[in-house]
């Protein structure tokens, strides 16, 4: 039996199985009224939309309102990391150093490495991020796919059959295996997409190894590269863009997804899988991509970029959901938390236009700052509202990539590779703290029913 009859029901089996959609479709549907008679925080949100609290966490935070005289009011974002202002790490970086790692120490450890801290952590890195050929052979290569989060999940899980303690959850431990992630997980994306690009698409197989003296984000476009070849400005941009994802908060929810993993005592694999499948979803870390599609239809369908009559005319057939994917969703405009500003999205959008220089690209950097304008206006209008609406950093994210050469197929596992160090943070902070198993409540609302034997059961009517 080949791979795809295994996955397909034999076609005089449709009939039963769509009854079978049927009954899970109905069974499966509750009263939406009764969300709200029982106030069920749907999303883990407030009826205005704020997260409910459910944790404490010293790793970050994510704030959106400054409070004046007691009441909120909507101001710029601004993302801490560990007390420190993400855009004062970055702008403060006058030596032009490759800033992952050092982040990546500061959210595992709460503070900014000396040279000494630094370079002993680089090298205890460089070290653990090594794959073996076996490993590449048989477990990246042995089943390419186009979705490479599902290869990370793999891979991650696989890992652990290499790992001679893997359910040792001491600090100790598994802040090795946390850095064996953050090392890995850059090999393993792009050597399965290398793989997945030569026995899927026919192309040239081409397997790089890392370079120890390398940044992350050198190492991502040499091994990605068949030359190895990148500018300094393309290196710096995707350094940038990985500090920006690296950690938001633990209520985010590939990071809540770990926190809940984790506190049922499991081992880190299988949190950090979790993880990636939460990250894999398109309302999570697949934004981008919905982003890269839609200016993709706006460049069909606009015939003049700079004409913000004809533009805003076709996002508000957007909004209408008349055009596009007809959801009615201009994406990458809008935040859960940030009201006027988010702080990632514009530092990311000043990188973006500096990279679009370089790259003879202004007139396309120019449509997306003259869409993001646009939009917001739109999107408040549309809304009867007066909450300001902004860009979120998946909106110039997807084309800084796609300048730096890098696939749609890359997209996400890049924000894993980031997260990742956000991840481990959170998951050693839930272990120090001993919290107990995550498990909110659910309401019944369901009838109790009397057994009734197979021979006496009626089919129900749907």
């Amino acid at each position: 039996m080949d791979n795809k009859s295994m996955m397909q029901l034999d076609p005089h089996m449709d009939s039963q199985f769509d009854e079978l959609v049927k009954y899970c479709m109905v069974s499966g549907a509750i009263d939406q009224n009764l969300y709200i008679e029982y106030d069920v925080k749907r999303g883990l949100r407030d009826s205005s939309g704020k997260g409910v609290l459910t944790g404490l966490t010293e790793i970050s935070d994510v704030v959106s309102y400054d409070t004046v005289n007691g009441v909120k009011i909507p101001s710029d974002g601004r993302l801490y990391f560990h007390g420190y202002n993400v855009k004062d790490l970055i702008q403060g970086n006058k030596e032009k150093r490759f800033l992952f790692e050092e982040i990546t120490y500061l959210l595992l450890f709460g503070a900014l490495p000396t040279k000494t801290q630094f370079q002993s952590f680089c090298e205890i890195l460089s070290q653990l991020q090594e794959l073996s050929g076996q490993f590449v052979r048989d477990v990246i290569m042995r089943s390419p796919t186009k979705s490479i989060m599902n290869m990370l999940q793999k891979s991650i899980l696989t890992l652990y059959s290499y790992d001679d303690s893997p359910e040792d959850i001491s600090v100790s431990n598994v802040l090795r295996q946390s850095l064996q992630l953050i090392g890995k997980m850059p090999l393993i994306s792009v050597y399965a997409y290398q793989s997945y690009r030569h026995f899927r698409l026919d192309d040239s197989l081409i397997i790089i190894n890392p370079d120890k003296h390398c940044s992350t984000a050198e190492n991502i476009l040499r091994m990605l590269r068949p030359d190895s070849k990148y500018t300094e400005l393309e290196a710096r941009v995707l350094d940038v863009a990985l500090v920006l994802h690296a950690e938001h908060g633990g209520g985010n929810n590939s990071t809540f997804t770990n926190h809940v993993v984790t506190s049922s005592g499991t081992d880190t694999y299988s949190a950090v899988a979790a993880s990636v499948a939460s990250l894999k979803g398109p309302k999570h870390g697949g934004a981008n991509l919905k982003v890269q599609k839609m200016f993709a239809d706006i460049k069909t369908n606009v015939a003049d970029w700079e004409d913000e009559e004809e533009l805003t005319q076709y996002l508000q057939k957007i909004l209408d959901k008349e055009v596009f994917d007809r959801s009615g969703l201009i994406y990458g405009m809008g935040h859960a938390v940030y009201t006027l500003s988010d702080p990632r999205e514009v530092i990311l959008k000043e990188y973006a236009k500096q990279l679009s220089e370089e790259k003879g690209l202004s007139h396309e950097y120019e449509l997306y700052e003259r869409v993001e304008r646009l939009a917001a206006d739109l999107i408040r209008k549309n809304r009867n509202t007066f909450k300001p609406v902004c860009a979120n950093v998946d909106f110039y994210s997807g084309f800084v990539y796609s300048m730096l050469g890098i696939p749609e197929e890359l997209f996400t596992p890049i924000f894993a590779i980031s997260r990742i160090s956000g991840w481990s943070a959170h998951r050693l902070e839930e272990l120090v703290n001993k919290g107990k198993i995550i498990r909110p409540a659910y309401r019944y609302v369901g009838k109790h029913r009397d057994y009734v034997t197979l021979d006496e059961r009626k089919e129900e009517q749907i």
